[in-house]
């Protein structure tokens, strides 16, 4: 530590008869004794100050001498000693920052126990959470019990009845629980905007200022709805006939065209889309860009129905480029029928499909004979009802008549469930309006291959042959 005094000249004002000896000599202290001191360079010599100067200065000196001592003293201390005498001792930095680290966590715990004890009588308040304030007077009116039949059934396409059947068979799938922020969304109200949604086409902002909820709260109920619908209810209400029900089936068919062994009627329809982000060209519709003069992109659903136009097979979200006959290749159907558990079983399509085992298409080529043309008008009364069946799935969920925007991803999902919904509308026996009626557009190419199976083609011959001779052929032509 060096300290700074000042000079003789410095003083003078203080003892008058003193005169500074300018002609001092500079003389130099050993370390060891303690009347040396550096002020700037200039050293005071013994012999010319007097005895009072000295008195000041040297109390001056000690009291400077005993601070240093008394902090040193301090801070022996403040050190630990150590058993080990080779171990070095602890800085007095450390050691104060420590203490006070320590004081500071002990006054931290004793505020907080002092805290706990004072508010254990107090309830915690609950958590709050900003919601935009909806209206949903509309959906509390429709679910009360006095809400109208007639109009219920104008807005979700079904009775009252019906959709608590679906909601019934999805609680398990779709219920959510309580939080403590808000309370979850009903199961009716989640099926009732997926139901709205599909039914009216309307956009998802209608939707949400209906319902009284978000719009991406919205989207997001559809997706989840149709998606357990798909999971849940699918399985039970798409799947292929067993032997029992494959043969009522086949007489009803029978009975309709007069065409033996018919266990479905396969038709396959387009559903338009906006333009994906990739893959477009495979989406491109190059039929319907033609007839509407527009550029179009679609996607493929191929079904089968049997007499009552309910779906017993589907293949959902080929891209629209396909014609029917690769759809057909990518479905199950085609599997189970080169598997041959088509056996005396014919599924009926139209020109765009091909012929071979399992599969009976009308003929193809000019100039009919009486018999061909008699059997083409049979096959199509049976080609008829599966296109009505894709005509009722239009009509009733409108927002396949127009270019969804659900995700390339999700659509199948979403066409899923509207097959789903109309099989169990139509098994409920839930009429049509006629004011959902639509006409389908959709072209038909004849496959490059349309004879497949040298069998099929006999078979074929033969049945036209029998319908002609057993007075079963229409009279159209005749």
């Amino acid at each position: 530590m060096e300290i700074t005094f000042p000079s003789l000249e410095d003083f003078s004002f203080m003892f008058p008869e003193m005169e500074p000896n300018v002609n001092s000599k500079k003389r130099s202290y050993p370390e060891s004794s303690q009347t040396q001191w550096n002020n700037s360079n200039n050293i005071f010599d013994d012999e010319t100050n007097s005895n009072t100067l000295n008195d000041i200065l040297s109390s001056l000196i000690q009291f400077d001498k005993q601070i240093p001592k008394q902090e040193q003293q301090q801070q022996q201390e403040a050190r630990p000693v150590k058993s080990n005498s080779n171990e070095m001792l602890l800085d007095f930095d450390q050691v104060v920052t420590k203490k006070a680290r320590r004081t500071d966590a002990t006054a931290i715990a004793t505020a907080t126990v002092t805290a706990s004890a004072s508010t254990s009588s107090i309830v915690a308040p609950q958590r709050r959470v900003w919601v935009k304030n909806r209206s949903k007077d509309w959906w509390q009116w429709c679910s009360s019990p006095e809400f109208p039949e007639e109009e219920f059934r104008r807005f979700f396409r079904m009775s009252k009845s019906t959709f608590e059947f679906i909601c019934g068979e999805l609680d398990s799938a779709v219920t959510k629980k309580n939080t403590m922020l808000r309370d979850a969304i009903p199961v009716q109200q989640r099926v009732a905007v997926c139901i709205w949604r599909l039914a009216t086409g309307d956009p998802l902002r209608l939707v949400s200022k209906r319902f009284g909820l978000g719009i991406s709260t919205c989207h997001k109920l559809v997706l989840e709805v149709c998606s357990a619908i798909k999971k849940v209810l699918m399985p039970k209400f798409i799947s292929w006939p067993d032997e029992k029900n494959l043969e009522l089936i086949k007489q009803e068919y029978e009975s309709l065209s007069g065409i033996p062994n018919v266990g479905g009627s396969m038709y396959t329809t387009h559903i338009p889309i906006i333009a994906p982000k990739s893959n477009v060209n495979s989406y491109f519709n190059k039929r319907h860009t033609q007839r509407n003069q527009k550029t179009s992109y679609s996607v493929t659903v191929q079904g089968v129905v049997d007499t009552r136009g309910i779906f017993t097979d589907v293949c959902i979200g080929w891209p629209g480029s396909y014609p029917d006959d690769q759809v057909l290749e990518k479905s199950v159907l085609y599997q189970r029928v080169m598997r041959g558990n088509l056996k005396h079983v014919w599924v009926v399509g139209n020109s765009g499909f091909p012929l071979m085992d399992g599969i009976l298409v009308p003929y193809t080529h000019q100039n009919l004979t009486w018999t061909q043309h008699a059997f083409n008008e049979k096959v199509g009364d049976i080609h008829k009802v599966c296109k009505d069946a894709f005509a009722k799935v239009k009509g009733r969920w409108s927002c396949l008549q127009k270019r969804t925007e659900v995700k390339i991803e999700d659509l199948p999902g979403v066409l899923g469930a509207c097959c789903v919904l109309h099989n169990i509308c139509e098994m409920r026996n839930e009429k049509m309006d006629p004011e959902w009626s639509f006409e389908l557009f959709d072209d038909e190419m004849v496959p490059e291959n349309g004879v497949r199976s040298a069998a099929a083609a006999q078979a074929r011959d033969t049945i036209a042959h029998d319908l002609l001779h057993r007075g079963r052929a229409g009279t159209t032509f005749l």
